[in-house]
């Protein structure tokens, strides 16, 4: 059961490292399709 626990436990602390990083990494819709000829 404790295995079991610090899986559970494990898991979500990956998860809350990666929503972070891509927070960081990825750039807003209206950036990243923007381009001379297009208005958002």
């Amino acid at each position: 059961m404790r295995a079991f626990i610090a899986a559970c436990l494990a898991a979500a602390v990956i998860a809350v490292c990666a929503v972070v990083v891509l927070n960081h990494v990825q750039e807003p819709v209206d950036v990243a399709f923007t381009t001379s000829a297009v208005r958002i």
